[in-house]
């Protein structure tokens, strides 16, 4: 008797399990793959597009979750999709908790918005092809992390599996291989691309898919982060990287460097920054007092803050602080993630440091009209309607759970993250893989000079660091926004794609 009950009760777990399984897949009806001519290229080309789920599984088969992929996949002079020399790249944002349809609808996928420079655009911006479109040279897949846009964490699983620094990595790479063998394409060029903390993401991944047999063509990193200290401002790092990017914004606002050229005034901040100014962080209050007050006034004359501002801080200023500062007279905040955007200020009773931080005017003014623009892009186009609500982002909940460990290849795990181990080895055990850094002057979220500084940190080979290359910009954390940008990056990712 007691073995019939049993017998029973693991018959409904089964039941159970396999109504959990069911119920996360998507019915088949709802992947959708479409054929139709866009001109995102001189003379325009056709391309498939499909969207659909990808089973993210262990190795023993369980099922973590499933993870949507929008795809767009040239057609050939040949009439052929997808064949064996033609490159795909994996795409996806940040966060953590951010969806793909930042960096897609940005400006890498064939279909994009309106822009409206440092203007905040309408819920209904209207949609173009995209004629700087990475589709020109590779096939692309973007891939919202689990937990975002249609991207659901399996029923029973823990999500701290897949939600921290490990885990994700481990998903995307599991999901990356099941797409390269649903579609057959373990002969193409594969690449990667990451944004923000998907440069996070890219340094871990590249590491494990390298180690699972997927060596890489080449990763591009856009507004990288690659060591998390140096965002903490308790470190010398954290100020000596704002400094340069603190000057850009007072130039843009025209408060500081009026005649001087955007890329001579960096390089000028930059100068200071590594130079003098390291120097008098590094020496603290051992420094002479006429050493101080000729720093404070260097200092003050980049960023165009007081020199009185400047000494109290103890040459320590804050983003915050400075965003809050360098516009108080017009009643204004400057951005975090693309610094020439501008917002009026908080009202005084608000004065949460995480709100601040948050509340970022280049988020507001893009992000909802790119969710209205890609559902409708979605919905309308390729036929396509989502099981549940999809999740533009999920910071609170993904962002909120997120284990920061990692375990750095051959190093202990940290409580700090710090990549820079993960990209080193990748470069030294795939000696044909190629690396591009890409980023912006006015970004305060992922600063210029300190990915600059991690690499330069890892004391590569020279045949290493031949493979990495850089490119600045003159556009924020989102640099996709920004019509110049664009322009400028597609001519260098086109290069950066045919040196393969």
């Amino acid at each position: 008797m007691d073995e019939t009950k049993t017998e029973t009760r693991d018959a409904r777990d089964a039941d159970r399990d396999a109504e959990r399984e069911a119920a996360l897949r998507l019915p088949e009806a709802e992947v959708r793959r479409l054929h139709w001519s866009g001109s995102a290229a001189a003379g325009g080309f056709d391309y498939d597009a499909s969207a659909e789920p990808i089973e993210v599984r262990t190795d023993e088969g369980e099922l973590l979750g499933t993870m949507f992929s929008l795809g767009y996949l040239r057609v050939g002079d040949d009439g052929r999709v997808g064949g064996p020399e033609r490159p795909v790249t994996f795409c996806y944002n940040g966060g953590p908790g951010s969806s793909s349809v930042p960096v897609n609808f940005g400006g890498m996928g064939p279909v994009t918005i309106e822009t409206a420079g440092t203007q905040a655009l309408g819920m209904h911006p209207g949609t173009h092809d995209n004629p700087h479109t990475l589709l020109v040279d590779t096939d692309l897949v973007f891939l919202d992390a689990l937990g975002t846009g249609w991207s659901r964490v399996a029923p029973g699983v823990d999500p701290k599996r897949v939600w921290g620094v490990d885990g994700d990595a481990d998903a995307f790479a599991r999901a990356i291989v099941a797409w390269l063998d649903a579609h057959d394409r373990w002969a193409s060029p594969v690449y990667l691309f990451g944004e923000s903390y998907g440069t996070v993401r890219n340094a871990v991944l590249m590491r494990l898919l390298s180690e699972r047999g997927v060596d890489l063509a080449g990763v591009t990193m856009l507004s990288a982060l690659f060591d998390f200290v140096q965002t903490q401002p308790t470190s010398d790092l954290y100020h000596i990287g704002m400094l340069p990017t603190f000057a850009a914004c007072a130039q843009w606002f025209d408060k500081a460097g009026v005649g001087v050229g955007e890329d001579e005034w960096f390089d000028e901040a930059v100068e200071f920054a590594q130079g003098d100014y390291a120097h008098a962080l590094l020496l603290g209050d051992e420094l002479p007092e006429r050493e101080i007050t000729r720093v404070v006034r260097r200092y003050a004359r980049l960023t165009s803050l007081p020199a009185e501002f400047v000494r109290e801080r103890n040459l320590r200023v804050e983003l915050d602080d400075f965003r809050r500062e360098l516009l108080r007279a017009d009643g204004l905040v400057c951005g975090r993630l693309d610094m020439r955007f501008s917002s009026p200020s908080p009202q005084a009773l608000q004065r949460s440091t995480d709100a601040f931080a948050g509340e970022d005017a280049a988020d507001a003014a893009v992000e909802s009209a790119m969710l209205a623009a890609f559902r409708a892009h979605v919905r309308s186009t390729l036929g396509y309607r989502g099981p549940a609500n999809y999740l533009l982002s999920n910071f609170e909940k993904v962002g909120g759970s997120w284990d920061w460990r990692h375990a750095q290849p051959g190093m202990d795990q940290t409580p700090i993250v710090n990549v820079c181990a993960d990209i080193a080895q990748t470069l030294r055990v795939n000696p044909t893989m190629r690396l591009l850094v890409l980023g912006g002057r006015y970004d305060a979220a992922a600063t210029w000079w300190n990915v600059h500084h991690d690499v330069a940190a890892l004391h590569l080979a020279p045949s290493e660091r031949e493979r990495v290359e850089f490119r600045r910009y003159g556009c924020g954390h989102m640099a996709y926004i920004d019509a110049p940008t664009l322009r400028a990056m597609a001519s260098d990712l086109h290069e950066f794609y045919a040196r393969r």
